[in-house]
């Protein structure tokens, strides 16, 4: 018998949105973790927020509906208070009733950058992987790092003389700007929109770029992110911020960092053994001398370090499939916040499945 296609509103409802997602939602047990580490990050939240005044968007609730625009790739923060409004998912994942209304995006946003000056996202990382069920896949001897750009919010028409000088792009929303003979560097040049972000070519016949310069530590066990950083884009940026990260690894024992062959510098390699870290580089023979020689390739670490370091670059590309191809924010400061915030949340997709496999 073929049912009716009749509308009918009932006046009330007694379903609730924890009934409405399914038992086995991949969501479900990344809830039960974020949810655990926001329990012990509480008392940090507290010294973030006055005693009196109006009550604000709880963070635990901001930290979740954040975590859900990266694992969904909402483009914006007003489309993610809209799928927020009528997505029942999202309710249950951030925390609302099916009653509560939403917060408006500008609100949102604002109430965004008291985390932001908490540095929460890395607080937030550090939790994660503290949880000892967590702590307990990652390894303590074994590392890869690596770096990526992430193109910055600003055009290369945004690229003006610091002084004052030249010529302004012609009028309308899209108005021309020709460069052709002109020489442009940061030292001479910076963006009007964004002037913390850097011109930088990745390559030999590769365009140059307002970007940032994403930098990831990944353990080799499970190829999880236990620190990263984001830095202006610099030809020394990569190798700095490896170093500072490596630094940076609780302990004194011996480690092996694993990287590609822009790390193959004596500098680099210099460094690493100062920190107590063997230098997994892979070789650059290019016209010239590796500074990595057979007191390291003898070994069958070596070859075991440059096989699976290529996994950071699954963590690139989720980073930049969640949103950061090219970042919606501007500065080093809320850049390097979502750059931490979306790393935390690609470990997040990763643990369920390895956790159940453990």
């Amino acid at each position: 018998m073929r049912g009716s296609d009749e509308r009918s509103e009932g006046l009330f409802s007694y379903v609730s949105c924890e009934a409405r997602v399914p038992a086995d939602h991949p969501l479900r047990p990344i809830r039960a973790i974020v949810d655990e580490a926001l329990e012990v990050m509480s008392p940090a939240f507290e010294g973030l927020y006055s005693k009196i005044g109006r009550p604000s968007i709880p963070p635990e609730k901001l930290l979740r509906a954040l975590l859900l625009q990266a694992f969904y790739s909402v483009r914006s923060e007003r489309q993610l208070m809209e799928q927020l409004d009528y997505n029942l998912l999202f309710r249950w994942f951030v925390g609302l009733s099916m009653d509560a209304p939403v917060w408006d995006a500008t609100v949102f946003t604002k109430n965004r950058e008291r985390l932001l000056a908490g540095d929460v996202a890395a607080k937030f990382l550090a939790t994660v992987l503290g949880q000892p069920k967590v702590k307990a896949l990652l390894s303590d001897e074994h590392f890869s790092v690596d770096g990526t750009l992430i193109e910055a919010w600003a055009s290369v028409k945004s690229f003006r003389p610091k002084d004052g000088s030249g010529e302004p792009p012609g009028p309308g929303r899209n108005g021309d700007r020709d460069f052709h003979g002109e020489k442009r560097s940061n030292e001479t040049h910076a963006s009007t929109s964004d002037p913390e972000a850097r011109l930088y070519r990745k390559g030999n016949g590769q365009p140059a770029k307002l970007a940032f310069m994403g930098h990831a530590l990944m353990e080799n066990r499970h190829a999880l992110v236990v620190n990263v950083r984001l830095t202006a884009a610099t030809g020394l940026a990569e190798r700095e911020a490896a170093v500072s990260m490596v630094e940076a690894i609780p302990g004194r024992h011996r480690i092996t960092v694993g990287a590609d062959k822009a790390y193959d510098t004596k500098d680099f390699v210099a460094n690493m053994r100062s920190l107590g870290a063997a230098a997994h580089v892979a070789q650059n023979t290019s016209n010239r001398r590796s500074a990595i020689d057979g007191r390291t390739t003898r070994h069958p670490g070596y070859a075991v370090s440059l096989r699976i370091r290529k996994r950071i670059e699954e963590v690139f590309g989720w980073i930049k499939g969640a949103g950061l191809r090219k970042t919606r924010h501007r500065g080093t400061a809320r850049v390097g916040w979502m750059f931490t915030l979306t790393a935390t949340a690609y470990n997040l997709i990763r643990l369920p499945k390895l956790l159940a496999a453990a």
